[in-house]
């Protein structure tokens, strides 16, 4: 629809913004985008969040389109405001979350010049976002506006930037409202080819150790896609794994779910993908944390992959069968297939497969010890395990974001998802801070449920301005800090794969957590052993208020399951006992299981 009415630039941003359903944008004014604000005061249809850093404000609008399922918007200005939002337009990209974010840009005629705050944004954010554009004429503005939100939300979703120079801003045009007509050139392929449905239904059917394999693509697909991904995997009897983005995507307290596989992902988990004969891969990229050495990866195994990113297929592992489209109208049309399909499948065979998991999941792969002493050290993973069971209790409606390091993947081994869209983590890029922020994202978009930051002591220090964010708004997010006085991960590696020699890992002259959080306006809790650990857990649960809970850990606990980088599914290392795989593995089946190099 397009209308005589001419407005301003800025006033074109808001009406699209409008038009397109959004109710609330992150962002950090500055002289180039100051039409958009001084627009944004006269009105009250968009919230506007004033985050304390830009690249915050494309992590709290990633937490507010991966927990809602919609575009999340952020608003930044010229030169650095636009280069401090590249790390989390990367970030999105990495992990296919759909994001358009408003850069302010000089005035036309001063681009190329070195101007006051001028940077190159397009040329700088063509590799960290899956489309960008420069604006140069006020009456093009609200189709591309509308086109960048298509962009972002379909086929793969993604990061969208648009450059907004401040004359384009200031001039008036017409308004162009969304478009009726699809549009031209873009048209991801959502409906999968029945024929390749055919087939990979017979492959499956045929399959004497099968494995469902899905990823954050079943997530992106919406609520649908992961309700089909429970039918289809309850129809077929077969084992289901998910990918650290994927979790949440099949109930984690079924009795066919393997936990996460990958580099920490559990011994049953991954040596049934090594072991499988069959593997039906859906919404997942083969990631290296998750193929290990690409060429003993489930190396006797036929693939099936499922994407709606054709450029992800055959990218990084041949397939024998390629499916393209939307992970719910795959699944869909798979359970549908199935269901035509007279072929029994080998019912013997499974149940042999099954077998030979349950051995595996004898190992109690992320068992730990934990001393009963109410003056003993807390494990990590103990606190985790506490948090999880107390938060249980309540029955709320939990949202969990999270650093990156040690505490990201026991929160991923620990924490049982049973739905989706409330597991928040930086996947692809492994961006430390981003917990914070996208906590914050998350509780403005479901300000009544429970939204939990599991973080490390040096991954919230670098986003730890989002507190007074945090403050502003009276979010009560909860920041969960295991604090191990180390960049524990790092420090992992550094001890497993370099000898022990700990450069640079020890997080020296760390703030004390309780009087920063006050410092604040926010509630600091401290617990310094097992004893004070519920009190503090529930305390935190408690309090109506932004919370920084430090959690004094076990200054020297690994992470395990562990493949290490460059080795195979089945070089897994279990345990401190363990040493690190130096050889190529032999794949092979022993009557107890897969054999552990």
């Amino acid at each position: 629809m397009t209308s005589t009415e001419t407005l301003s630039g800025a006033e074109i941003v808001l009406r699209a913004l409008k038009d397109q359903g959004v109710d609330v944008i992150f962002g950090y004014p500055g002289g180039a985008v100051l039409p958009i604000y001084d627009a944004l005061f006269q009105q009250n249809a968009i919230r506007h969040i004033l985050v304390r850093h830009e690249q915050a404000a494309v992590h709290a609008a990633e937490g507010y389109a991966r927990s809602t399922g919609k575009v999340g918007v952020v608003l930044v200005t010229s030169g650095p405001g636009a280069t401090n939002a590249v790390t989390g337009l990367v970030d999105a990209l990495m992990d296919s979350i759909p994001v358009v974010c408003l850069t302010g840009q000089v005035p036309t005629h001063l681009i190329g010049n070195d101007a006051f705050q001028e940077a190159d944004t397009t040329g700088i954010t063509r590799p960290a976002t899956k489309h960008n554009y420069l604006v140069k004429d006020v009456n093009a503005l609200g189709r591309i506006l509308h086109e960048a939100f298509y962009v972002a939300r379909s086929g793969r979703p993604g990061p969208v930037v648009v450059d907004l120079p401040k004359d384009v801003l200031i001039n008036r045009g017409v308004y162009q409202g969304i478009p009726t007509a699809p549009h031209r050139s873009y048209r991801p392929v959502v409906d999968p080819d029945p024929q390749a449905i055919a087939q990979a239904v017979r492959m499956l059917k045929q399959a004497k150790r099968p494995i469902v394999y899905a990823g954050g693509g079943v997530i992106n697909a919406g609520p649908e896609a992961a309700r089909l991904l429970t039918e289809f995997v309850h129809l077929t009897g077969f084992p289901c794994t998910n990918t650290l983005m994927g979790l949440g995507a099949f109930p984690a307290s079924d009795p066919q779910f393997l936990g996460m596989l990958g580099m920490h992902g559990t011994y049953e988990a991954n040596l049934a993908m090594h072991g499988c004969d069959v593997m039906l891969n859906i919404g997942a990229r083969f990631d290296d944390r998750v193929t290990g050495r690409l060429r003993d990866f489930s190396p006797n195994s036929l693939k099936i992959h499922a994407d709606i990113d054709p450029s992800s297929i055959n990218k990084n592992v041949r397939v024998d069968c390629a499916i393209v489209g939307d992970a719910a109208r795959v699944l869909a049309a798979l359970i549908a297939a199935w269901k035509a399909d007279p072929t029994k499948p080998d019912t013997g065979a499974l149940a042999a497969w099954w077998k030979q998991i349950d051995l595996w999941r004898a190992r109690d792969c992320l068992r730990y010890r934990q001393d009963p002493a109410p003056n003993a050290v807390i494990k990590p993973q103990h606190a985790i395990k506490r948090l999880y069971e107390i938060v249980r209790e309540t029955g709320r409606d939990v949202f969990i974001t999270t650093e990156v390091g040690q505490h990201q993947m026991w929160a991923a081994q620990f924490w049982k998802f049973e739905r989706p869209n409330r597991w928040l983590t930086s996947g692809g890029l492994g961006t430390m801070g981003y917990g914070l922020p996208a906590a914050i994202g998350a509780q403005i978009a479901h300000p009544e449920a429970l939204v939990i930051d599991i973080a490390g002591e040096a991954s919230i220090l670098m986003n730890i301005q989002e507190m007074s964010t945090a403050a502003q708004y009276r979010l009560p997010v909860k920041v969960f800090i295991l604090n191990n006085e180390y960049m524990g991960m790092v420090r992992q590696w550094q001890e497993l794969l370099h000898g022990g020699r700990y450069s640079e890992s020890y997080s020296a002259a760390l703030p004390d957590f309780v009087k920063l959080a006050e410092s604040f306006h926010a509630v600091g809790l401290r617990a310094k052993t097992l004893g004070d650990l519920d009190d503090v857990i529930r305390e935190m649960l408690a309090v109506d208020r932004p919370v920084i809970a430090d959690i004094c850990v076990d200054k020297h606990e690994n992470c395990f399951p562990m493949i290490p980088s460059g080795a195979a599914h089945n070089e897994m290392i279990l345990g401190p006992e363990d040493e690190a795989p130096t050889g190529s593995a032999q794949p092979g089946v022993t009557e107890e299981g897969m054999v552990l190099v």
